[in-house]
């Protein structure tokens, strides 16, 4: 039976208008990149080996990351060797119906987030013939900062032809840039909260700060019980109240683990109603099956 945040038929119109129609801004996490890259997990477990982590609790990365980055004396070294992991490992193919990158970058949207270090999707827009242009977002003093995004020279004021592929949690191109460590995390939020009342915000620019408040969001590749999506929505949320006016949607793995059929379904009622604060709604599913819905409801697969 649907209950609150379902994501049903009128939810499904209206993103699909939405992203046909160019008004929305996709999210892009972890778990948009499952079958490619390892899972956060799999990858902090494999850290947790070579780094010598001695707890039990090795499947949070940014916490065997601290530990690492006290072991070896700096956070860099980590990020270096975090990039070498992940940095050799090709891309999806984008041909595949079913690939998330390769199905948005078939719509004319002008501007794409991402808290993942991959290039996938800068990549899957050019296998396109697009002309994206990258930023990443300087949310430590030692980033470089890019003063274009608040022009409006050609590639910063982002076109479907043109877009904006926006780093927020830093690119394998550049390991200074990663969040990675807890370390990172606190001060990534800091200073999204000082960026609610600051006049010139650095990492939120006139370009982003539009592609939050005045689009639907699509997140794919969280999950609603992560840590690091609760926490850095959140955050958003109170850094740019206007992201709550609009309607959101979300790609989640339903809660199974351990649980019977009915307590996971009682438990998916419970976190959609918590997210509709928020104003998401909920697909339940991979990346991929939400790609095979979108597609068969778009009408482009039987």
């Amino acid at each position: 039976m649907p209950y609150v945040g379902y994501m049903d038929d009128a939810g499904w119109e209206r993103l699909i208008n939405q992203l046909t129609a160019g008004d929305c801004t996709p999210f892009l996490g972890a778990g948009a990149c499952a079958g490619t890259l390892p899972t956060g997990r799999a990858l902090s477990r494999r850290m947790a080996e070579k780094w010598g982590y001695p707890y039990d609790d090795g499947r949070e990365l940014p916490r065997v990351a601290q530990f690492g980055a006290m072991k070896y004396g700096e956070a860099v070294y980590i990020k270096e060797q975090i990039c070498s992991e992940l940095g050799t490992v090709g891309p999806p193919d984008f041909r595949d119906p079913l690939e998330p990158h390769g199905l948005l970058a078939s719509f004319r949207l002008p501007v794409y987030l991402t808290t993942n270090y991959d290039d996938f999707i800068v990549r899957s827009l050019k296998a396109v013939g697009k002309r994206p242009n990258v930023a990443l977002c300087p949310w430590n003093d030692g980033m470089e900062y890019d003063g274009k995004l608040f022009g409006s020279e050609a590639g910063w004021n982002p076109q479907p032809e043109t877009p904006l592929v926006y780093h927020l949690h830093g690119s394998l191109q550049d390991p200074r840039s990663l969040v990675l460590t807890e370390d990172d995390y606190l001060e990534f939020l800091t200073s999204l909260a000082l960026e609610g009342g600051a006049a010139d915000p650095r990492m939120l620019p006139p370009t982003i700060l539009a592609a939050l408040t005045k689009r639907p969001l699509l997140f794919i590749g969280y999950s609603l019980q992560d840590w690091t999506f609760r926490v850095l929505f959140g955050a958003l949320i109170r850094a740019v109240p206007g992201i709550n006016r609009r309607r959101h949607v979300s790609v989640q793995l339903p809660p199974s683990v351990g649980l019977s059929r009915a307590d996971a379904r009682e438990m998916q009622r419970q976190i959609a109603r918590y997210y509709e604060e928020w104003r998401i709604s909920i697909f339940w599913g991979t990346a991929r099956e939400f790609c095979a819905e979108l597609r068969r409801r778009m009408g482009t697969v039987s």
